[in-house]
């Protein structure tokens, strides 16, 4: 990795909280045509002073707008970017889900990690990619069919297995599903 490329993950238009209240407004605002502080509170399961907090930032961007009544609206490029954010998670969660076979439960935790990192450039060619991969064509089908099927010929031998280098991941998936598996008889 360049040196300087991780850097840039400083430079996202959104942190995950900051996302999660836009989505969260906006989604007030289409369900029940308003939004307070007290709602998005509520709805995020925090107080209404981390709520309020967590806010300033948001409408000091002009993201966010306050009424004199109090009624929170998003500022147009507030919506678009909950709108972007709503629509890389569903894109996210259909990929981990439909595409590479991963746990309902988990896919939507994925998708939420990482829904607000992506660029508009990588948002365009997931959404042509999952456009495709939802298509009849017999390519994709066959191709979905192999993916399935596909195991990987992995030694457990980080020195040697050209997937996983210096930490197994088939290891640390066992391990996980053990854990797992330990809960649910517990």
């Amino acid at each position: 990795m360049s040196k300087e490329v991780w850097k840039s993950f400083e430079e996202n238009q959104l942190t995950h909280s900051a996302a999660h209240y836009l989505m969260t407004i906006n989604a007030l605002i289409l369900d029940h045509g308003y939004a307070r502080v007290t709602d998005i509170a509520k709805e995020l399961n925090i107080t209404r002073g981390s709520c309020s907090i967590s806010l300033r930032p948001l409408k000091k961007r002009g993201l966010v707008l306050e009424d004199d009544n109090k009624f929170l609206h998003l500022s147009e490029e507030g919506k678009r970017l909950a709108e972007l954010v709503e629509r890389n998670d569903e894109l996210l969660e259909i990929l981990f889900r439909d595409v590479l076979g991963v746990d309902d439960d988990q896919a939507e935790i994925d998708a939420c990690k990482i829904e607000h990192l992506l660029s508009i450039e990588t948002s365009v060619k997931l959404s042509n990619f999952i456009q495709l991969m939802q298509s009849d064509k017999a390519v994709v089908k066959n191709f979905l069919k192999e993916l399935r099927k596909q195991s990987t010929d992995c030694t457990h031998n980080t020195e040697e297995c050209e997937f996983c280098r210096t930490v197994c991941f088939f290891e640390e998936a066992g391990k996980k599903q053990s854990s797992k598996s330990k809960k649910v008889s517990a």
